[in-house]
Formats: C-alpha cells, structure tokens, sequence
C-alpha cells in the first residue's frame, strides 16, 4: 500500500514539465553569473535556453497530459525568478553595457507583479480561490517584458546600442501598466461580488 502511494507520488511530482522548470530555476544563478563577470553573449544563450525550457514544460504538459500541483508552483516560480534576476541586474548601469533597462521601468514590473501576488493571496485566504484565469493583456506584458530582456542581452551581445531601445522601453512600461490597471480593477470586481455572495447567503 506504501510503495503503491509512493509511485503514486513519483508519478505526480518527476514529470517532464516539472523537471524542465526546475531545470530553469538551476539555470537562474548560472545567468547571474555570466552577468556579473560581463560575459554577455553566455548571458543570451543562458537566457534563451531558460525560455526554451517555458515554452517547452507548457507545452509538454498539454500533449502529455502532465499537469501536476507542483507544477503550478515550480512554473511560475521559474518565470518569475528568471525575469526579475534579469530585470534587477540589467538596470544597473555598469553592469548592462551598453545597454540596460531604465530603473523606473524595472520598478513598474516589480509594483505590478506585487500588486497580483498580493491580490492572488488575499483572494487564496479569504475564500480559498487557487485558480485564476489568465489574460489576452497579461500575456502581452509578459511577451513585451521578456523581449526586452531579449533585446538588451543581444545588444549588448553585438556590443552596440540601438536608438530603437527607448520606444520599446515604452512599450513594455505601457503594457505593464495597463495589465496592471485591468487586473487591479478585475481583482475588486471579483471582491465586490464575493461580498455580495457573502451578503446573499
């Protein structure tokens, strides 16, 4: 009976997408690395090769069928550990030649990334909700967020700067702060009628 939950459990937590996550995750420091000794073009390849491996445990646990209560943790984590490493050491100056992302953009991810955890927790104990359905919008951010990344580190891979580089700054201060309003303003639509339901009852 142990040895049936055990391969049970085995069969939940080694699945590929999870091992691919947490591959991203040990990828992490690998990229830190390469940009505090300014290798850019180590930092690139480091980063797409992190990318890949989002793009591949999404898409491996649609067709196999792997989804897994881990998995809703180490994914995200694994995003959100890349991205904001990426975003911290690439705003300093020094360390993003010739090209790093403007501070207050760095600030604006951060304070809406914030802001949704912070809602995500609130809505988790005060009535339990795990789930929440992503966004055409959030999607958006996000792809705007990691192409800037992208585009910092081939950049600065290639050694050049781009006069393009300021539109797209703006772009993805644009997207994150309209992904942050309309999740803001859904979060106290979906507490308004919480209450509601509470009040009903």
């Amino acid at each position: 009976m142990n040895q049936k939950r055990t391969d049970a459990l085995k069969s939940t937590v080694l699945t590929v997408p999870n091992v691919l996550s947490l591959f991203r995750i040990l990828l992490v420091p690998f990229f830190l690395r390469a940009i505090l000794i300014r290798r850019p073009t180590e930092a690139l390849l480091i980063f797409v090769l992190a990318s890949l491996t989002d793009l591949l445990d999404g898409f491996t646990a649609r067709v196999w069928h792997q989804r897994s209560k881990l998995g809703t943790i180490l994914d995200p984590a694994g995003d959100k550990l890349l991205m904001a490493t990426s975003y911290v050491v690439l705003t300093i100056p020094k360390l993003g030649v010739p090209n790093y992302i403007p501070l207050g953009l760095t600030v604006l991810v951060f304070a809406r990334d914030i802001m949704i955890v912070s809602g995500a927790a609130y809505a988790f104990v005060s009535w339990g909700q795990k789930t929440f359905a992503p966004s055409i919008l959030g999607k958006v951010t996000t792809a705007c967020q990691v192409g800037t990344v992208f585009l910092v580190l081939w950049l600065n891979h290639l050694r050049t700067a781009a006069g393009y580089m300021p539109w797209v700054f703006r772009i993805t201060a644009l997207a994150t702060v309209a992904s942050g309003v309309y999740y803001f303003v859904l979060g106290l639509s979906i507490l308004r009628e919480h209450r509601r339901g509470k009040k009903a009852d």
